[in-house]
């Protein structure tokens, strides 16, 4: 869910109509993603997907997160997502989805290393 609002967030923040073709990476990552995570929770929910995959896609994602919004690299820091609103409301409400996301990220990615380093066959 913390993925899908920050995705609006982008939409509100980065895309305008009508598309251009810079909007294409955009749009194919975030299908990616969403078909990547749906995909896996099938094949969780399966039992064929455990720990490894999370600490390994939760990792990369972390990373992914950092460097999009966080590394002295980047041209969307949390200072210039709360900028882009009008409403200071709408601003910390974008920045804590972002926070939120990330923190979500870390703690399931710590979680799933833990459970694959306590059984490392699963």
């Amino acid at each position: 869910m913390l993925f899908l609002a920050h995705t609006a967030d982008h939409v509100a923040r980065d895309l305008h109509w009508p598309l251009t073709a810079e909007a294409i990476p955009f749009l194919a990552a975030t299908v990616g993603i969403l078909g990547v995570v749906f995909g896996a929770l099938y094949l969780y929910r399966r039992g064929k997907l455990g720990p490894p995959f999370w600490a390994i896609f939760g990792t990369v994602a972390v990373a992914v997160g950092w460097l999009g919004h966080f590394s002295p690299f980047t041209d969307q820091p949390p200072e210039f997502i709360f900028r882009a609103y009008q409403s200071s409301l709408a601003g910390w409400l974008a920045v804590g989805t972002l926070g939120g996301l990330m923190l979500a990220l870390i703690a399931i990615t710590l979680r799933a290393g833990m459970l694959w380093a306590k059984n490392p066959q699963k």
